[in-house]
């Protein structure tokens, strides 16, 4: 594994670095600076303008409008994109169901969805987790009843983060109730504007409306829209779920985050001396920073395995495991930080609220986001079901 860049890489780099100079959105950044939380319009301006570009899907196939970049591009784009504070892109239609179309969908569903999941024309949401099926997904209870050439869909989906806002929906369902779990399982896309489908808002312990309920009660789904073979969808699942806990990581931003920590450090005081000046303090950042150290070297060793062909494989797990867990320790370290000033209840209460938050602005975030951060470990699949993979699939017990 070659550690250096190459000159290519560098120039690379420099042309990243001054693309996002010049054309991120002020009106983002001021928003992001604030704390404000983000429409969908925000979260679409800076799409649009990476797919006029050219550089909307970086991990893509050329021939489905990829940027054609290597891995190691692709990591410096990564790494890049979070110095710079950019917004994340959302994740599911770029890096889910998107390779789940190009891999195993028909020429018709290619033809259709890609080019609106790049331009950002449709919004897409993740059906998977039920009220009794999370990390025991297989279990899931929505059923698909064939009916001609459509489903019929009953059945209800939790935790489904920004549906209300979502055009479409990739949706795990049971078409075989007979078949051992994992083998009658179907992969749907499904319109969310379809009769049938209730959205309803689940409020986070950080305050915001991210996540919802979806209920499907005799919702009509074409056949045409299901991708690879009935009963067949667990290989879809599977497929998908490896890149999600690869991008979940979040090596990058997690650089950006602790950065940021070491700034509010050397502002707050511990007595008459700067918080970062606190050997117990300076310690656990230090604890934080090698871990990081770790799991980037992790995943540049993934990023070589994609280089000689190889997709994401168990460790996948690995990354998410340590990567969903220093996002919480930074979270912790963030709050630990700013002190009463992340109490929750010190900001303002919303929009049309004239009591301004009390305390710096880095604080107003704290709280809500170490309360939000909590979900990392059991997203996409969660960090015991992870070690279990390892267990088997790494260690062979």
């Amino acid at each position: 594994m070659d550690m250096e860049f190459s000159p290519e890489d560098l120039a690379f780099q420099q042309e990243v670095r001054q693309f996002i100079a010049d054309n991120y959105p002020a009106e983002l950044r001021g928003k992001q600076d604030e704390g404000e939380e983000l429409s969908k319009e925000d979260f679409l301006a800076w799409h649009k303008i990476l797919y006029k570009k050219g550089w909307i899907a970086p991990a893509w196939p050329v021939e489905y409008g990829g940027t054609g970049w290597t891995p190691t591009q692709r990591f410096i784009w990564s790494e890049e994109t979070a110095r710079a504070d950019c917004i994340r892109l959302m994740p599911f239609g770029l890096s889910m169901v998107g390779p789940v179309i190009y891999t195993f969908g028909t020429p018709e569903q290619k033809a259709h969805f890609l080019p609106r999941i790049l331009s950002g024309e449709d919004w897409w949401c993740q059906g998977y987790s039920e009220p009794g099926s999370g990390s025991d997904l297989a279990s899931l209870r929505t059923t698909a009843v064939r009916d001609g050439d459509h489903y019929i869909v009953n059945g209800q989906k939790t935790w489904t983060t920004l549906a209300q806002h979502a055009d479409w929906g990739f949706f795990l369902v049971r078409t075989d109730k007979d078949a051992k779990q994992q083998e009658g399982i179907s992969f749907l896309l499904i319109d969310m504007k379809s009769p049938g489908i209730t959205v309803r808002p689940i409020i986070t312990l950080g305050g915001e409306h991210e996540v919802n309920e979806v209920w499907l009660e005799d919702v009509r789904v074409p056949v045409a829209n299901r991708v690879y073979e009935e009963n067949k969808g667990w290989t879809c699942a599977k497929f998908l779920l490896a890149h999600e806990r690869t991008g979940i990581a979040g090596v990058a931003a997690s650089k950006r985050g602790i950065e940021k920590v070491k700034a509010i450090a050397r502002t707050e005081l511990d007595g008459d001396k700067p918080l970062l000046a606190n050997p117990f303090f300076k310690r656990k950042v230090a604890e934080l920073e090698v871990d990081l150290t770790a799991l980037e070297f992790t995943e540049l060793r993934s990023l070589a395995g994609a280089n000689a062909g190889k997709g994401p494989g168990p460790e996948s797990s690995l990354l998410k495991i340590k990567g969903s867990e220093i996002q919480q320790r930074l979270t912790e370290l963030t709050l630990e930080a700013v002190g009463h000033y992340g109490a929750p209840y010190f900001r303002g209460f919303g929009e049309g609220d004239n009591e301004h938050p009390i305390g710096p602005d880095y604080a107003h975030r704290a709280a809500p986001t170490y309360f939000n951060m909590r979900k990392t470990t059991i997203y996409g699949g969660s960090n015991e079901i992870q070690r279990n993979i390892i267990a088997k699939m790494v260690l062979g017990l």
